[in-house]
């Protein structure tokens, strides 16, 4: 479950910019995850129980989770739209493989935190 590993990485960032902050605890995690990011939605919070464990300012953390839909462009016809299929065709021209915009992303993208241990 790669899921595991990319949550572990994300945390150790979460906490290493925490602690450089002065940070005592992060009390939520909000996250970014792309439909084509290759994250398997259940398997996220999950993954993330198991990487939490022995953070100390991270371990009682919540996790929020924003999914985001792909969306494509298509430059011949100058339109945006969320693809059918993984080829990421253009509904209009039908060309293949138009530029993704949004769905791949794996961020973090806000830590609410303190400056005390609660």
């Amino acid at each position: 479950m790669h899921e595991v590993r990319m949550m572990q990485s994300l945390l150790e960032s979460a906490v290493k910019r925490a602690q450089k902050e002065g940070v005592q605890h992060i009390g939520l995690i909000q996250m970014r995850v792309g439909e084509a990011s290759g994250v398997v939605p259940d398997s996220l919070e999950f993954a993330f129980d198991i990487a939490q464990r022995g953070t100390i300012i991270a371990e009682d953390a919540k996790l929020q989770v924003e999914y985001l839909p792909v969306r494509c462009y298509c430059a011949n016809c100058n339109i945006e739209f969320h693809p059918i299929n993984q080829i990421y065709e253009c509904p209009e021209c039908r060309q293949p493989h138009c530029e993704v915009h949004q769905g791949k992303e794996f961020e973090l993208a806000f830590l609410e935190v303190s400056y005390f241990n609660l």
